[in-house]
């Protein structure tokens, strides 16, 4: 069965009145009921730190992927075996494509994001937008550590948005969390962190790109620090141009896995699991 933009539009917006009442645990154990294929992708901060010990404690069935850029910082990448290893659990990385990122390279060169905003946003294309389109190939519910207190651009993000440039629901259960509750969720529950954090970097994203911040800067200021434009993201979670946002076509039973989605939420609003 088919649903059309206005229809699944408004399916987010129910799920997102129920995510409203629930405290976290509640929350991705509405996740786990609901969706076929649920999604959390980690980049390892804080928060995805947060959610990654969340669910493992939960046991809902929730994948854990990563983005494998092939640029993270040596702390990045140990943290990710220390967190496998803590939590007995799968944590799938994702690389770019051998070919796309040769491509890049003999375009731009090894490190051509520097000369231009668009030969950076070409290299997250490769590093991180395509490998995020095959986490989610299969998935028709995407997990993210996503804050409205993270900068001004995440500050009206709602729990559940309905993604259509990828076809799938796209749930931010940590988005209204503030940066305290976050550190005390970490030191309560002995969370493993990444050491950069202690050095200036609350955003911990490739390491050409990545930088301490400064007193009174924003916690994304140190992300892509040589740009002048206001706007820091490399395009996983806003609009992209073009393929920026991955291939939707190519997205295998998605409408299948939605359609069981929008038959959970009954006309009063109520939330019924299929699990």
């Amino acid at each position: 069965m088919e649903h059309s933009n206005i229809d699944l539009s408004h399916l987010a917006k129910r799920l997102n009145g129920n995510f409203k009442r629930l405290d976290l645990s509640q929350r991705l154990e509405l996740i786990g009921g609901l969706a076929n294929h649920a999604v959390f992708t980690t980049s390892l901060g804080l928060e995805d730190q947060v959610l990654t010990w969340a669910i493992a404690m939960s046991k809902q069935p929730i994948e854990v992927a990563t983005l494998q850029t092939g640029r993270l910082f040596p702390e990045s990448l140990s943290l990710l075996s220390d967190t496998k290893d803590r939590y007995q659990i799968d944590i799938k990385e994702y690389y770019p494509e051998p070919e796309a990122l040769k491509d890049y390279v003999a375009t731009h060169g090894q490190d051509g994001f520097y000369d231009s905003v668009e030969a950076r946003k070409a290299c997250c294309n490769v590093r991180k937008l395509k490998p995020l389109a095959a986490a989610l190939r299969y998935a028709d519910v995407w997990v993210t550590g996503l804050r409205r207190e993270q900068s001004l651009d995440r500050s009206s993000i709602e729990f559940v948005e309905w993604d259509d440039d990828r076809g799938l629901l796209k749930v931010n259960p940590l988005a209204d969390w503030t940066e305290v509750q976050i550190k005390e969720a970490v030191a309560a529950n002995q969370i493993p962190i990444n050491p950069l954090h202690e050095r200036g970097f609350p955003s911990i994203g490739c390491a050409p790109c990545t930088r301490a911040i400064r007193p009174g800067e924003s916690e994304r200021a140190g992300r892509w620090w040589w740009e002048q434009q206001d706007t820091r993201e490399c395009g996983l979670h806003v609009g992209g141009d073009g393929g920026e946002r991955g291939e939707s076509s190519e997205r295998g039973e998605s409408g299948e896995a939605v359609s069981s989605l929008h038959e959970a939420v009954q006309p009063e609003g109520e939330i019924h699991s299929h699990a």
